[in-house]
C-alpha cells in the first residue's frame, strides 16, 4: 500500500467538517469518501475497503463509538481516528482503549491532522510489510519469531535459506543479544534433523572443569563424585544438532577434543577406553573475533576452519534501525498479552528515542526496556517518561542537543510539574500555564503524558 494512495472515510454529521477534511486530505493525495451519519458510514465500511476512518464522536443515532466498534468488527485491521471537542477528550481516550488508533481535538489544526494521518498510515504500511515477511518466514522457517524488514536481515535470511538444507557446520557471529540462539533454533527446526534432538550449551556459563564432563559425559567412578554414568551432550545430540554458544570462550584443551569429534565422529566419555560414534550437525556462535583469538593463541586455527564452513553475521541493532520500530511494536503487543493488558501503543517521542538509541545490548535490551515500559505505562500509551533515563537523555549522533530539544524538554517538565501541583486537574493547569484546554490536551498527547484527570 502506498501511503499517498490510501483510501480514507470521513464521518461527521456537520457537512462543513466533512468538506474541510475532504479538501485537506485530498490535497495530500488521499482518496477521500465522506459520510454524514454513523449509519451511512457503517454501510460504506461494509461495502467498500478503507485504510483509515476519521469519525466524529458525538452524532445522532449511531455515534462515533458505535462506528468504531462495528467498523473494527467488520475490518479488524482498519485504522480508526476519533474526532471530539476538548470537553469530551476523556471519551476519546476511552475509545482508544476500545481500539481507536488516535484522536483529533476540535477545533483541529490542519498540520496536526495531516501529521496524524500520515503517521498512522505509515505505521500500518510497516505492519503490513512485516506481516508479509512473517508469513514468508512462517512458510520458510516455521513459527519462530525472526522479525525485521532491513536489507541486512533479508541478507541473513537468504543465506539461511541456502544453508539449512545442507549438512554443513555453521558459525554465527554477532554481538550478545542479536539473536544467535534463535537463528540456531531456526536452522535446526527447518533442517532434515528437525525431529531429532537440539542440544544447546553456553560454553562461557560453565566452569572449565565441568564443561568437558557436560559435553563428553563420563563413566561411573571416572573421578571423585562420579557416582553413576552420565551421558554427554554431544552423544545426546546424535542425529540432531549441537549448538555451542560462545565457543570463543572454550578452553584450548577442550577445543582439541571437539575438533576430533568433528573430524572423526568419535566421542570418548571420561573413564571409557572405547569411543562412541555420533552424527551431529554443529552450529557454533561467538561474539569474539576468532581470527584475533587465533593470533593471541587463545583459539585453534584448525578448529576455526572446521567451524567456519558457513559464516553468518548477525548485525547489531544499531546497524539496522529500520527494524527497531517493528521489533518495539511486536514486543509491546507480546508484553501486553503476557501481562494481561490491552495493547498500549507508544508516543511518537518515545519511539523516536528508541530509534536513536544505540542499543549496546541489542534485541535483548530492547525487549527488557519494552517490558519495563509496558508495566509502568498504566492503561495509556508508552510515553518517553516510561523509558530509562539513559534512553531519554541520549541525543543520537549529535554531541549537543538542539535548542528545540531543550525547549521541548523544558516544556514537558513544566507541564508535568503543573499537572502534579494541581493533582492532575487539566482545567486549572491550562489556566495557570496561560493556554486553552484544547492546546494543553494536544501537548499532553504529543508528550505521551498519561494518568492526569480533569
Amino acid at each position: 500500500m502506498k501511503v499517498e494512495s490510501a483510501k480514507i472515510l470521513v464521518v461527521d454529521d456537520e457537512r462543513d467538517i466533512c468538506r474541510a477534511l475532504e479538501f485537506l486530505l485530498s490535497r495530500e493525495g488521499y482518496k477521500v469518501v465522506t459520510a454524514n451519519s454513523g449509519q451511512e458510514a457503517l454501510k460504506k465500511v461494509e461495502s467498500d475497503e478503507f485504510d483509515l476512518v476519521i469519525s466524529d464522536l458525538k452524532m445522532e443515532g449511531v455515534d462515533g463509538m458505535q462506528v468504531l466498534e462495528r467498523s473494527l468488527a467488520m475490518s479488524p485491521g482498519l485504522i480508526v481516528v476519533i474526532m471530539t471537542a476538548f470537553a469530551s477528550v476523556e471519551s476519546a481516550v476511552e475509545a482508544m482503549k476500545k481500539g481507536a488508533s488516535d484522536y483529533i481535538v476540535k477545533p483541529f489544526i490542519n498540520e496536526d491532522v495531516k501529521m496524524t494521518v500520515r503517521r498512522l498510515l505509515e505505521h500500518r504500511k510497516v505492519l503490513m510489510e512485516n506481516l508479509v515477511l512473517r508469513q514468508q518466514l512462517s512458510q520458510q522457517f516455521g513459527n519462530r519469531e525472526f522479525i525485521g524488514v532491513s536489507p541486512q536481515i533479508s541478507q541473513v535470511l537468504d543465506i539461511l535459506s541456502k544453508v539449512i538444507p545442507t549438512r554443513s557446520n555453521i558459525l554465527l557471529l554477532g554481538e550478545s543479544g542479536t539473536g544467535k540462539g534463535l537463528v540456531a533454533e531456526i536452522v535446526h527446526g527447518n533442517s532434515q534433523r528437525k525431529d531429532k534432538p537440539f542440544i544447546a550449551i553456553n560454553c562461557s556459563a560453565i566452569p572449565e572443569n565441568l564443561l568437558e564432563s557436560e559435553l563428553f559425559g563420563y563413566r561411573k567412578g571416572a573421578f571423585t563424585g562420579a557416582a553413576s554414568d552420565k551421558k554427554g551432550l554431544i552423544t545426546m545430540a546424535d542425529q540432531g544438532t549441537l549448538f555451542l554458544d560462545e565457543i570463543g570462550d572454550m578452553p584450548m584443551g577442550l577445543q582439541a577434543k571437539v575438533l576430533k569429534v568433528l573430524e572423526t565422529g568419535e566421542v570418548l566419555p571420561l573413564g571409557e577406553t572405547k569411543p562412541r560414534f555420533v552424527d551431529i550437525r554443529l552450529v557454533a556462535a561467538t561474539n569474539k573475533d576468532l581470527e584475533d583469538q587465533i593470533k593471541r593463541g587463545l583459539f585453534r586455527e584448525d578448529l576455526y576452519y572446521r567451524l567456519n564452513v558457513i559464516e553468518v553475521k548477525i548485525p547489531p541493532l544499531r546497524e539496522r534501525r529500520e527494524d527497531i520500530e517493528v521489533l518495539a511494536r511486536h514486543f509491546i503487543e507480546k508484553c501486553c498479552r503476557e501481562n494481561n493488558k490491552k495493547a498500549a501503543g507508544i508516543s511518537d517521542d518515545a519511539m523516536a528515542a528508541l530509534v536513536s538509541y544505540p542499543w549496546p545490548g541489542n534485541i535483548r535490551e530492547l525487549r527488557n526496556v519494552i517490558e519495563r515500559a509496558v508495566v509502568l505505562s498504566g492503561s495509556g500509551p508508552i510515553g518517553i517518561s516510561e523509558l530509562p533515563e539513559k534512553i531519554r537523555s541520549h541525543d543520537g549522533t549529535r554531541t549537543l542537543r538542539t535548542l528545540k530539544d531543550r525547549l521541548d524538554a523544558c516544556e514537558e517538565n513544566v507541564i508535568r510539574e503543573t499537572l502534579q501541583a494541581n493533582d492532575g486537574n487539566k482545567e486549572e493547569t491550562a489556566r495557570q500555564l496561560g493556554v486553552d484546554l484544547a492546546t494543553l490536551y494536544r501537548k499532553i498527547k504529543k508528550l505521551g503524558i498519561g494518568g492526569a484527570t480533569p
